[in-house]
């Protein structure tokens, strides 16, 4: 299966954040609500990180000779 632009710009939600998307439309408080979204994801990335460098850790001290 193909994906292209147009299939990828529309599956995404309404309100998806888009990097690099023109944001000067946006009110402050807008604004202020993405920045929530953006923190939000990011310590949710920070999480997944964590955990997956943990396990990363506990493989190499197992399979350390």
């Amino acid at each position: 299966m193909f994906h292209d632009d147009e299939t990828v710009a529309s599956s995404l939600k309404p309100e998806a954040i888009i990097p690099g998307a023109d944001l000067s439309a946006l009110s402050l408080s807008d604004l202020a609500e993405r920045r929530v979204l953006l923190e939000t994801e990011i310590q949710r990335i920070d999480a997944i990180t964590e955990k997956k460098r943990a396990g990363l850790s506990a493989a190499d001290a197992v399979f350390k000779i």
